[in-house]
């Protein structure tokens, strides 16, 4: 089989785990210990956080990632599962449409079958979201990238209308008929779990509908139950593992002991896991 085949299959196998009613779950990882440890778990896919990844290699979340960095690290994570794997690539790390077409080139050389593109803008004086048809140009192009490739690409339309105060179901349902139109396969709107405003979205939006996931939030069964079909999880567990090496470096230092540690894996474990990798 070829890389091109393989892939091929590895993005098809993506794309039947969307089915409303019947969600796709993503326990998002940011390395390739998180990544295998998720797909140890037993899930189906894998999806990065750009957040967690942006964290481990030492900046801040927000579109300050390069590309280079982002998708060695989605290389790295390839390497070791066998699930398919979906990259969070913020804004496509580019300043067209052009651009995000060779992101997604780098994505699939870097055996990622699936992106998340978002249209939140950044950096002082920006708006906070790119004008519709700019956004359903780069989504064209990260479409056509793969087309050309001969991949089916499962490329996810992150609408950040809730998350940035920027509008409300109405605007959402805007920019998903738009960016649906330009070649994206699914639709994720973070900052919206409230069920009567989901099932809004989920009735309005010609194709599956993605929610970002945390504490508080309705669970994966209720989700379920309004037609969701992908859940992620997003930066949530990234930030939970964070807050653990907080904690436990507090109490360490603090008092001078361990309880922290308790329920973390042993080092055996961990080396038999990453031993089975790829």
């Amino acid at each position: 089989m070829t890389d091109t085949e393989r892939l091929r299959a590895s993005a098809l196998a993506l794309r039947a785990l969307h089915v409303p009613g019947r969600p796709l779950v993503l326990a998002n990882a940011w390395d390739a210990v998180t990544a295998r440890i998720v797909e140890e778990a037993g899930a189906p896919a894998v999806a990065t956080t750009s957040a967690g990844l942006a964290w481990a290699q030492g900046v801040a979340d927000g579109d300050r990632l390069e590309r280079d960095d982002a998708l060695a690290a989605v290389a790295r994570i390839t390497a070791v599962v066998r699930v398919p794997v979906s990259a969070d690539i913020e804004n496509g790390y580019a300043s067209d449409a052009e651009g995000v077409g060779d992101t997604v080139r780098a994505v699939l050389a870097a055996g990622a079958v699936g992106v998340n593109i978002e249209d939140a803008l950044y950096g002082e004086g920006a708006g906070p979201l790119r004008p519709v048809a700019e956004q359903a140009e780069r989504v064209a192009g990260a479409r056509g990238a793969a087309d050309a490739a001969g991949v089916p690409l499962f490329v996810n339309a992150r609408i950040d209308t809730f998350l940035r105060g920027a509008g409300g179901v109405e605007e959402t349902l805007e920019r998903a008929a738009a960016f649906l139109a330009a070649g994206a396969d699914g639709v994720f709107v973070p900052g919206v779990t409230e069920p009567t405003t989901v099932k809004a979205l989920v009735e309005g939006i010609d194709g599956p509908l993605n929610i970002l996931v945390g504490p508080g939030a309705p669970s994966v069964g209720e989700l379920a139950a309004l037609g969701v079909a992908r859940i992620s999880a997003g930066s949530s567990i990234a930030a939970a593992a964070h807050g653990l090496v907080r904690r436990a470096a507090r109490e360490l230092l603090d008092t001078g002991t361990y309880e922290t540690l308790t329920g973390g894996f042993d080092h055996a474990g961990l080396n038999a896991l990453m031993g089975r990798a790829g």
